[in-house]
């Protein structure tokens, strides 16, 4: 008879996890990973805790004054983050510690019988208790923001649309647990095919809540509408009343039909698309407004005419906005040089060298921006 509950992945033995755990800190110590992880978690907690007002002023410093500077705001601005009850508790397990080694008895009333407390003991123990609640607030949020990027994930297509006479690659990767970029394909009718990239304003969860209102509200409105205008001008007006304050959308709308080179699309605020073909490349008229500014915007349909072997290229603002650990963004000219090489490559393949050369550049920093892609070739 089994009388103990079976051990799962997610109940490994102490031991083991700890013999783990530190043959993996000595190979990142030998690599000199461990160094590169301290230095960017030093830049993520100084990136969080400290406004910009607060950074700004730090460059302005000497060495010593700035390093004393930077830990005082760090300690008081994680001390500003905690609940008023865990505020107070950090307080009395600081006061324990800094008093010292010491006991705290009593003598029972004059029962006989005295309790001893060791203070260092209980001040360590407050401190414990304080980690313990802040990290089930944390472990709480990652479990929400992961059952998020499920459901975001199910939104977005299983795989790449299969189009005749066309080769089409999508492609998207938010910068934190959610994005707020959309990239999706819609079949409006038999053998028209709609693909979309949009950009909404802002990062993490408040983005992508309103990008999956966006994804809804495009596809309930596609086979209704009567041109891309009307759609884009639909949408627009249901962004301005039931959208989020200070909140707006980019987007590039476009249909192609099977066997057939004709393009039209709709650009409200985007970066404009990028034709690409064997003697260069150039980019499509700039598009209108953003969605979600001004209820009463016109927007303008684009057509463009794709010979075979020549390619589309829409982007987010991500890919060309990525950030190495100097601060450099990776900019229009980088890409624009990549332009001319891909006209020989399957959209796939052309993705992928436009990936990574931007992971290239950005090396070990972390993402700035949700990065996504629509590429379209035209086959025959």
């Amino acid at each position: 008879m089994q009388t103990t509950a079976p051990r799962t992945p997610d109940d490994p033995r102490l031991w083991d996890q700890l013999k783990d755990d530190f043959r993996g800190f000595g190979d990142d110590v030998r690599s000199g990973g461990f160094w590169t992880a301290i230095r960017r978690t030093f830049e993520d907690l100084e990136s969080f805790y400290l406004s910009d007002e607060y950074r700004l002023r730090l460059q302005e410093m000497r060495r010593f004054k700035r390093f004393f500077a930077r830990l005082w705001w760090l300690l008081k601005s994680l001390f500003l983050k905690l609940t008023p009850a865990r505020r107070v508790l950090l307080i009395v397990a600081l006061l324990f510690l800094a008093s010292g080694r010491g006991n705290f008895s009593t003598d029972g009333g004059g029962a006989g019988v005295g309790v001893g407390v060791d203070i260092p003991l209980l001040s360590g123990f407050l401190l414990l208790l304080l980690l313990m609640l802040e990290l089930k607030d944390k472990l709480v949020a990652r479990h929400e923001l992961a059952a998020g990027r499920a459901v975001q994930r199910a939104l977005m297509p299983e795989g790449n649309p299969t189009v005749p006479g066309w080769d089409v690659w999508l492609y998207t990767m938010p910068a934190n647990d959610v994005g707020g970029d959309l990239v999706d394909h819609l079949e409006v009718e038999p053998g028209r095919h709609a693909m979309v990239l949009a950009d909404v304003a802002g990062k993490a969860l408040p983005a992508a809540l309103l990008m999956a209102k966006v994804q809804a509200t495009l596809r309930a409105l596609a086979t209704e509408a009567s041109s891309l205008e009307d759609l884009a001008s639909r949408v627009n007006t249901i962004l301005c009343r039931d959208g989020l304050p200070n909140r707006f959308v980019t987007l590039v709308y476009l249909e192609v039909h099977a066997t057939s080179g004709h393009v039209t699309l709709v650009n409200a605020g985007h970066m404009p698309p990028i034709v690409v073909s064997k003697g260069g490349f150039h980019d499509l008229p700039r598009g209108s407004m953003a969605m979600g500014l001004m209820a009463r915007t016109s927007f303008e349909e684009q057509e463009v005419e794709l010979q075979p072997g020549e390619m589309l290229v829409v982007y987010s603002d991500g890919l060309t906005d990525a950030m190495n650990a100097s601060g450099e963004f990776y900019g229009d000219e980088r890409l624009q040089a990549l332009m001319p090489g891909l006209s020989a490559l399957a959209a796939a393949d052309a993705g992928a060298r436009l990936l990574s050369s931007v992971s290239t550049f950005i090396n070990n920093a972390r993402p700035y921006d949700d990065i996504s892609l629509v590429i379209l070739k035209r086959t025959a």
